[in-house]
């Protein structure tokens, strides 16, 4: 995958545990945490606050030195002049922090975006590269230190590239990790502007190290990674998050499964069509329904609150592989049933497969 978008949605699961859990089954849930504690992954805003190796760090420097033009950052800096670099040494002196160790706020916090001058310092720093950040795992908040302490030193040692090349490697690690894609689906991958990118494809062709190609039923030329194998079959079935990158850019979702998603997270209840924290069910190279889905961890129940097949998907022979991916992600949560709504045409198949299963 090459990275894996954060989210502090936890309904389920955190979301970033559900394309490891998609990919390996159940697995040691601190696998993300240890990872990041021995030096192998940090975090940046990356394809939004993402999980990175730490080999790849220095293709994200360019981002760190470029003119980082956020309002909430400029504005401090006008009201509080000095302030940032103060933030900066208190980190180097008394050792990490989260920014509720530096909140002036008085009063309740708001929601979403509600941040004080403490917190958009660090922010600041972070986007910057002066700082690193790891979660907290009692309540998932950053904690901020000094880069060189949370950056393994031979990470922090290799040259840094030029931005042109940077983001080179940058698009062809998205061929790689996407086998075939646009341009668009390229540089959404780590969210690099198309403009500086398009050139850039030009060069990589030319380089041998990406092939054009025409994709049948896509209206854009294409580019393919020289290592992805074709013709290439998957008989997998997964659950996958709504930030998962099979399914995070919509638009590759329709133009490869005919699959139209929407997270109904942030939808008032009585606008949504599929549920609230709906999950795109994959079996075969194809998404083939949605399951709404909630951890009941006071009653111990994997929930799940609808289900519903793509049209022509035949149910009978998708539910059992369904149940059987709920059944064993129930188990990973620690959870001791499935409990299955009758809410969506693949709740009725599932329910009956439910009822033939057997727990291995």
């Amino acid at each position: 995958m090459g990275l894996i978008q954060i989210d502090s949605v936890n309904v389920l699961v955190r979301s970033q545990e559900l394309p490891l859990f998609a990919r390996l089954g159940p697995h040691p849930r601190s696998l993300i945490a240890d990872a990041t504690a021995a030096g192998e992954l940090f975090e940046y805003w990356v394809h939004e606050a993402s999980h990175l190796p730490t080999e790849h760090h220095h293709l994200h420097r360019w981002r760190m030195a470029s003119d980082h033009k956020w309002s909430r950052s400029w504005d401090l800096s006008q009201r509080r002049p000095g302030y940032i670099d103060e933030v900066l040494r208190r980190i180097e002196v008394d050792g990490p922090v989260a920014s509720a160790d530096l909140s002036e706020r008085v009063g309740k916090k708001g929601q979403w975006w509600d941040w004080d001058d403490a917190k958009v310092a660090l922010e600041h720093l972070f986007w910057k590269g002066q700082v690193a950040a790891v979660r907290r795992a009692t309540d998932f908040a950053r904690v901020y230190d000094l880069a060189e302490r949370v950056i393994p030193a031979h990470v922090l040692a290799r040259p840094t590239p030029s931005e042109h090349e940077a983001r080179k490697e940058l698009l062809v690690l998205a061929a790689q990790h996407h086998g075939v894609g646009t341009l668009e689906d390229l540089t959404d991958y780590h969210r690099q502007k198309n403009a500086p990118c398009r050139p850039l494809l030009e060069e990589l062709v030319e380089d041998g190290r990406l092939t054009m190609v025409s994709v049948e039923g896509w209206k854009k030329p294409a580019y393919l990674h020289p290592d992805a194998r074709v013709p290439r079959r998957v008989d997998a079935c997964a659950l996958l998050s709504p930030f998962d990158p099979v399914c995070w850019n919509r638009s590759r979702s329709e133009r490869l499964f005919d699959f139209h998603y929407r997270i109904e997270i942030y939808t008032p209840a009585s606008q949504r069509v599929y549920g609230y924290y709906v999950l795109p069910v994959l079996c075969g190279d194809c998404l083939v329904g949605r399951v709404d889905l909630k951890a009941d961890r006071q009653n111990s129940t994997l929930l799940v609150h609808a289900a519903y097949a793509e049209p022509g998907v035949a149910t009978d022979e998708v539910a059992p592989r369904v149940v059987a991916e709920l059944v064993s992600m129930a188990t990973w949560l620690g959870l001791e049933r499935v409990e299955i709504s009758d809410r969506g045409d693949l709740a009725s198949p599932l329910r009956l497969a439910a009822g033939h299963y057997a727990r291995p």
